[in-house]
């Protein structure tokens, strides 16, 4: 039985996130720069010859019977009508409800890989479109890149060399309660009409420009959110939220004491990539 192991799926950092208008079918548009970051999960898989899509945890989280992992799997099937089957064994490290797209990297990891060991072929934009239909930050895991995102999170521009992000560490904190995204969304007093900024506006100040504009909901539904926020900043540290989760992080420009934290809280320091440490499987033409 053919396999591939040691899959990584990064994880994300929302380096601001602005919301600029709200469509008639009310999704959200929105701005943000989307960074990889060095804290992933691990795929491990394994064909087979049934056709059948299986997935067994590793790291003892409980999982949905029918997550992303499984159903970006059955989509590659469907959209190539491929036979071949896949055991997919999955080592959680990225926590839930953390808005680091752990779940949606999880997703495009998975594509990437069963297009490889089943022989697909198939090129970057044709597994693009199989993944807007699993989740909006599916694509830009495909992207190979940090990238700045627009729309609803399908219009994704990877950033060039002198716009992207140079090096950097960062503390990241997650306490212990998540959030969930629609509740944040759907909350009145969200804001919802940011001006809309440049690539330059951002490259101006890569760690310091723009804001979270979900923040301020979410740190009144879930003041544990202000917690780890205030605990950064208390080093001096310029902290904010990544994405709609709880998770928030800050860059690391000085030594901190993080056995401070609540016990509860999964603390941990991080590095930016970048590029996808799949990279070289995501050829623009033919993998």
């Amino acid at each position: 039985m053919r396999s591939l192991h040691d899959v990584p799926a990064p994880a994300k950092l929302n380096l601001f996130l602005h919301i600029t208008g709200r469509r008639a079918d009310s999704y959200h548009l929105l701005q943000s720069v989307f960074m990889l970051l060095d804290w992933h999960d691990t795929l491990h898989l394994d064909r087979r010859g049934d056709g059948q899509v299986s997935r067994e945890d590793l790291s003892g989280m409980a999982l949905p019977a029918d997550d992303l992992i499984v159903r970006a799997a059955r989509a590659l099937q469907r959209a190539t009508g491929c036979t071949q089957g896949v055991h997919i064994g999955v080592e959680k490290r990225i926590p839930a409800q953390a808005g680091m797209g752990g779940g949606s990297s999880d997703a495009a990891s998975t594509l990437i890989a069963l297009n490889r060991l089943w022989q697909l072929n198939l090129p970057r934009q044709a597994l693009q479109h199989i993944a807007l239909d699993l989740g909006a930050d599916v694509p830009f895991f495909l992207c190979g890149s940090c990238a700045w995102v627009e729309g609803i999170g399908e219009q994704i521009t990877p950033l060039a060399h002198a716009d992207a992000p140079p090096p950097q560490r960062f503390v990241v904190v997650k306490p212990e309660a998540g959030l969930e995204t629609m509740a944040i969304f759907r909350d009145p007093a969200l804001k919802r009409d940011h001006a809309h900024a440049t690539i330059a506006d951002f490259a101006a100040d890569h760690y310091g420009f723009g804001r979270n504009d979900l923040q301020p909901v979410a740190e009144r539904l879930q003041p544990e959110v202000k917690k780890a926020i205030d605990w950064l900043e208390s080093f001096k540290l310029h902290a904010r939220m990544t994405g709609s989760g709880s998770a928030v992080f800050a860059p690391l420009t000085q030594t901190i004491d993080l056995q401070s934290a609540p016990s509860a809280w999964n603390v941990k320091v991080c590095s930016n990539l970048q590029t996808h440490p799949l990279k070289d499987w995501l050829a623009d033409e033919n993998f």
